[in-house]
């Protein structure tokens, strides 16, 4: 028995020896390191033990793994534990330095905090990392590489190397060499691996990728160039090369050249210092410095950016560039990723101080299937320039005539509209019935017109000021309105079904317009004020690119999309339900009978769809990934134009409002000709004559 177990486990040690050995080398043959592939299974782990009931905005945290110090945060999310943030580090000082000349022992990364750690068996003692490598690796910085390069890419460990890096480009940035800057990109290019992306989310510090750029633009800023033009760095996910300019050349070009998302195919970008800023070089030779960041932008991702208008903008190749003082302008050209044909870009600059994307800076002069040029000015604190792409741009110069023309159509159809219900009122509403139908044909023309224009200013207020509040408070009249819009749409629907199903009771007119303004404007109030309330203390009601409502961050569209497709729903049954009891089914019925019932049915709908807000319905075409255009410019004709079809529908196809019209103009008529005959009578003139 001893024999067969012995047996049983050895042949168990086997193949789990060969099916690890198995994975490691599909790992490895796909590009992904191993130490990345044990991080998911460690965190699935921690977040089982968050046992304890999950009420909404809680927290708990755990341990980190064995050798790790810190721990992982949770957060309650829709009754689920989601990780929050992580300061997991297996990197000290100690780490660093370990076994470097048996000598050193550190243990913490800041330089700027003492170490009080001594080693008996060491006479001498270093106080910080940057008395660590000038001991160690004065020369080329390389002491700390092979450390940092075998460590994982973990939350913690990212934040440390951070500030390693923040703390080597303020102690030890004089006489920064070749060598150094290379062992100091090695040290960079580990946390910028496509890898770490996803773990940079969990740093408590949101500043930390800030810092990174800030840090490695002034160490590159103290490189000393000898040639012409010298390749410095060529990591994969961070390039540095150096040029010696001078004013006596027409222009300087250089060119980049990166690997973008760990691919082979490279990514051009090409920066330009006008004739007219070379000019104002001294006379004796200058130097220019390029850092390059292929995945630099993912990390510097929506936290950082404000004041855009592209939706669901991501960031390309970020282009630093190190210039003397006295240049403030250059040129930029970007090679796109998406070269779609309607994807847009925007010109954007790295604020240093003020820890974000400004598209103020930049001007985008060419925006092209495959490239975008920009012309930026350049301070010592806007050094880092890239594009911002949309995924997939709809904002299309049709779209924008389409909605323009539309709007304006709507907007004078629905007062035209006012003006007739106006004119015809007394005659129009006789019964209950009909006059809560021009109640609501008039509601539904006033919610539209007032959305259009608070749609406009929208518009236009997005373009010419940034205000916030006014900005809030234009989204607020925006969603408000649109919702009274559809409520109404939806009361007229039920008022529908009662004339259908109701037949012999009749409910009372005052009962009936105040369950119709309950509904009608009571409803959305509710909703608006609600969103407002939920969403605005933590600054999510508006989006950053435009005065509407949010989605990224606290999905407060939701309380627009969600009422409103609900509505049209129900309105989609309404209009079945009317369809049905047109169709009148009889016995032996003819052929021209049964084309004039589908005459019927099909003018009802035509008339309803309208009314009833059916064509947003086409919206959730849009809402896909890769639509094509064409349904984009159908749904904005169709609701750019929803006033007009009010008018068509509502108003000039009603019999009877055609004819209280014409009875209304042929009086107004009567009655201008009898004042005429009045004014021309003989006994008028004589009674003017005799005063």
């Amino acid at each position: 028995m001893k024999c067969q177990a012995t047996m049983i486990c050895c042949l168990v040690l086997f193949l789990t020896t060969k099916c690890s050995h198995y994975k490691l080398k599909l790992h490895i043959k796909d590009g992904y390191k191993p130490q990345n592939h044990e991080r998911k299974p460690r965190t699935e782990r921690l977040q089982e033990k968050c046992h304890g009931p999950c009420i909404s905005s809680s927290n708990c945290s755990q341990p980190c793994a064995k050798n790790f110090d810190g721990e992982i945060g949770f957060i309650c999310n829709q009754k689920k534990w989601q990780k929050s943030t992580e300061t997991c580090t297996s990197l000290s000082v100690k780490t660093l330095f370990k076994d470097l000349n048996s000598v050193s022992r550190l243990s913490v990364a800041a330089s700027s905090i003492p170490l009080a750690i001594f080693d008996d068996e060491t006479p001498e003692r270093i106080d910080n990392v940057a008395q660590g490598i000038r001991k160690n690796c004065p020369l080329d910085y390389a002491c700390i590489i092979d450390a940092v390069k075998s460590s994982e890419v973990t939350s913690g460990n990212i934040a440390f190397i951070v500030e390693l890096l923040k703390n080597i480009s303020t102690d030890l940035s004089d006489n920064v060499t070749r060598e150094k800057m290379k062992s100091y990109s090695e040290v960079a290019n580990h946390i910028l691996d496509t890898a770490a992306i996803s773990n940079w989310a969990f740093i408590p510090d949101k500043n930390a990728s800030s810092d990174l750029l800030h840090s490695v633009n002034l160490f590159a800023g103290q490189l000393h160039i000898h040639n012409e033009s010298e390749n410095i760095v060529d990591e994969l996910f961070i390039q540095t090369k150096g040029f010696l300019i001078n004013r006596n050349t027409s222009e300087q070009r250089f060119h980049i050249s990166m690997n973008m998302n760990n691919t082979r195919e490279g990514i051009l970008g090409m920066i330009e210092i006008p004739k007219k800023e070379l000019w104002k070089l001294p006379p004796n030779v200058s130097q220019a410095i390029s850092i390059a960041f292929p995945t630099l932008g993912a990390i510097l991702k929506e936290d950082h950016l404000q004041n855009v208008s592209l939706p669901r903008p991501t960031i390309g190749l970020v282009l630093s560039v190190v210039l003397p003082d006295k240049l403030k302008e250059i040129l930029l050209t970007f090679e796109k990723i998406n070269k779609s044909r309607n994807a847009k870009a925007q010109c954007i600059g790295w604020h240093s101080r003020k820890r974000r994307w400004d598209d103020k800076v930049c001007k985008t002069t060419l925006d092209v299937m495959n490239k975008v040029k920009c012309r930026c000015n350049y301070t010592n604190v806007v050094m880092s320039f890239s594009i911002l792409m949309s995924p997939q741009s709809v904002a299309d110069k049709v779209l924008d005539y389409v909605t323009c023309i539309g709007l304006s159509v709507s907007i004078l159809s629905l007062v035209i509209c006012l003006i007739i219900e106006a004119m015809v009122w007394s005659r129009v509403v006789l019964t209950e019935i009909s006059y809560m139908r021009h109640v609501c044909i008039v509601n539904i023309a006033v919610s539209l017109l007032t959305a259009n224009v608070w749609f406009i200013i929208a518009s236009n207020f997005n373009r010419r000021t940034r205000d916030y509040n006014w900005c809030v408070a234009v989204t607020f009249f925006t969603h408000f309105f649109y919702l009274s819009l559809f409520f109404w749409m939806l009361f007229k629907a039920l008022l529908i079904t009662y004339g259908i199903l109701v037949v012999f009771r009749r409910m009372m007119k005052s009962r009936m317009m105040t369950i119709g303004f309950v509904i009608g404007y009571g409803c959305p109030l509710v909703i608006a004020v609600t969103t407002v309330a939920i969403t605005e203390p933590q600054k999510g009601y508006v989006r950053c690119e435009a005065c509407w409502l949010n989605w990224k961050n606290t999905k407060a569209l939701l309380a627009f999309v969600i009422p409103a497709l609900v509505i049209v729903a129900v309105n989609l049954i309404v209009v079945l339900v009317v369809a049905v009891n047109t169709q009148k089914p009889s016995i032996g019925s003819s052929q021209s009978q049964d084309v004039a019932i589908i005459m019927r049915i099909s003018k009802n709908v035509a008339i309803l769809t309208p009314l009833l807000g059916l064509t947003w319905g086409f919206g959730i075409a849009t809402l896909i990934e890769g639509t094509s255009l064409m349904f984009h410019i159908i749904f904005a004709l169709l609701n750019a134009f929803q006033g007009f079809f009010i008018l068509l529908f509502g108003t000039i196809m009603d019999q009877k409002i055609r004819d209280a019209l014409r009875m209304r103009m042929s009086s107004l008529k009567g009655k201008s000709k009898a004042a005429e005959n009045a004014s021309l009578s003989p006994t008028n003139g004589s009674k003017l004559m005799i005063r």
